[in-house]
């Protein structure tokens, strides 16, 4: 697969709701996509059908190893953050390092703010390697300096043959990504 990611003429279902149908989308290295739409048009549940977390009602999903950032940290709240990161990547400082976290390293995950434990969730999916990364909304919670790092962190990845597939309200700097309106 020369691809990152494929989606062949999908379809989403939740709760008995057909939520979009006939979607295809072709992420290559270096590729951008942005899901718009209003709350409930099925944006998030994009994103979990790229991640395989759902399964499309309709359709085909290829895709490369991913990693997702939702609304959930995916960390150890118990641990401290370089520790809980460590679960996720052998070597978590370049994530810790790339959203400004490396002062954090020995502070408990249950301690961190709103905006760091966002710029937690996205030093995983920095330091996981993947080559697909899936954005929910990760801009929610960052101030002017976390989101100046998710842009550096995003176009560092695109240029290093990832792809990204994001969800989001908010402007992001994703230069030429393809626009995935729905609803």
């Amino acid at each position: 697969m020369s691809d990152l990611l494929t989606l062949e003429d999908v379809a989403c279902v939740r709760g008995e709701r057909l939520l979009f149908e006939g979607l295809s989308l072709a992420l290559a290295p270096g590729g951008a996509a942005m899901a718009r739409g209003p709350n409930g048009a099925g944006k998030s549940s994009l994103l979990r059908l790229a991640a395989g977390l759902l399964r499309p009602a309709a359709g085909k999903v290829d895709r490369a190893d991913a990693a997702l950032a939702d609304e959930h940290i995916a960390l150890d709240e118990r641990q401290m953050l370089g520790d809980a990161l460590a679960f996720w990547a052998k070597d978590p400082s370049a994530g810790m390092a790339a959203m400004g976290l490396a002062p954090l390293a020995q502070v408990p995950v249950r301690m961190l703010s709103t905006g760091q434990r966002k710029r937690a969730a996205l030093a995983r999916i920095v330091a996981s390697k993947a080559p697909l990364w899936l954005l929910d909304e990760p801009a929610n919670g960052l101030d002017a300096d976390g989101l100046a790092r998710l842009e550096a962190a995003m176009a560092a990845h695109r240029s290093a043959g990832g792809a990204i597939l994001a969800a989001s309200h908010q402007p992001l700097a994703l230069d030429g990504a393809q626009i995935v309106q729905l609803g």
